[in-house]
């Protein structure tokens, strides 16, 4: 079965069991650790990804492999708790299969969230980065192969990847909830080994802020798709190439996990400002 039609069919697996996607239905990307800011739902429901035909499953410690429908106000939403990445052996069109199935179901407005290391010095561990923009360096497209014409355009243009409307009234919400926001590029890598203190000095001159192992190569294929995104890091760990500090995924997870309350509360308020969608940019 061919990439395209298992989507489709993992979509008409959901609808049949949930319903058709009300209109301006938003979705989440929920990252390591921060399997909780799923609790912003009300009246929750959930499907185990092995449950829907064709769906891959997460290896990764912190991903939960469900997805859940709920409603944040008046407005229905979707969160993916779990996504693939490259270092499990998925290809690049695979790591978006959940993205692209969000798409299928008639998601609009897509909102991706992961675990990251800081690399600008001036950012603290646990706060949340906005992305305003990503350096895709894991030398992959997921829009590789032949192009699903029905998706998106064949050169989809990727000047503005992260909604400027979006991302002001993100950083407007944050500063009436007391949130600290910071603001910066984040820089996709393969992974799973972290980063060397070179790398680390690398990825600052070529212009990064935080750097993870997700979320570009899903935000390509959101916008391949006409998705309105936006992206939050939360930086579990502080990347100093002259003082480099050690880490483990367990305490990226524990620091995600702490900051996942505030990250929900971000994410339900901007949910709730925006409750009739808007068309993607």
């Amino acid at each position: 079965m061919l990439f395209f039609e298992r989507v489709k069919h993992a979509a008409q697996f959901i609808q049949e069991k949930w319903g058709t996607a009300q209109p301006g239905t938003a979705a989440l990307v929920l990252g390591s650790g921060l399997g909780e800011a799923k609790d912003l739902l009300e009246d929750a429901e959930e499907l185990d990804y092995a449950e829907i035909p064709g769906f891959p499953r997460s290896s990764v410690a912190g991903h939960a492999s469900r997805l859940f429908k709920g409603r944040c106000g008046s407005r229905q939403v979707l969160a993916l708790s779990g996504r693939f990445h490259l270092y499990e052996g998925f290809d690049p069109t695979e790591t978006c299969f959940g993205v692209r199935t969000l798409g299928e179901l008639g998601v609009r407005d897509l909102i991706l969230t992961n675990a990251a290391g800081a690399l600008n010095p001036q950012f603290d561990t646990g706060e949340l980065m906005l992305v305003s923009d990503h350096i895709n360096l894991t030398g992959r497209s997921p829009l590789t192969g032949p192009n699903h014409d029905p998706w998106g355009l064949r050169f989809p243009d990727m000047s503005r990847v992260y909604d400027a409307q979006w991302r002001a009234r993100a950083l407007e919400t944050a500063r009436r909830l007391g949130i600290r926001l910071e603001r910066g590029v984040y820089a996709q890598v393969p992974g799973p080994q972290l980063e060397t203190p070179a790398e680390t000095r690398m990825l600052r001159i070529l212009g990064a802020d935080a750097v993870g192992m997700s979320t570009a190569l899903e935000a390509v294929c959101a916008r391949h798709m006409g998705m309105r995104v936006l992206a939050i890091s939360c930086l579990t760990n502080k990347n100093l190439p002259d003082c480099m500090a050690g880490t483990s995924h367990e305490e990226v997870i524990e620091v995600a996990g702490k900051a996942a309350g505030r990250l929900a509360r971000l994410l339900a308020e901007l949910l709730r400002a925006n409750e009739s969608g808007s068309a993607a940019r």
